[in-house]
């Protein structure tokens, strides 16, 4: 009936000790994760850089100039539309 004995064999022995690493493995990056995500403060995802304030056309105003698609003085006069609230989508609010 246990033709080899009641002891595990040389592959028995490798195989438990890979296993029990890895056992450990999950176990440590389980509770690693779950401290990181309990004592994150609630606004951790925010970034409160001033391009996350600052409205979406400004935004795409400043990257269109800095890629050089537009000169200065027509960014100039379009951020001064913007600001001025004299845009086309003024009056569908």
């Amino acid at each position: 009936m246990f033709w080899y004995g009641h002891d595990p064999s040389g592959w028995g022995w490798f195989v438990m000790s890979v296993g029990m690493i890895f056992f450990w493995a999950v176990l440590i990056a389980l509770g690693v994760l779950l401290f990181r995500a309990l004592s994150r403060p609630p606004d951790a995802g925010a970034t409160t850089g001033p391009a996350q304030h600052e409205p979406v056309a400004e935004r795409l105003l400043a990257e269109r100039f800095a890629r050089g698609e537009i000169e200065e003085d027509e960014y100039r006069r379009r951020l001064t539309v913007l600001r001025a609230g004299d845009g086309p989508s003024a009056g569908k609010r």
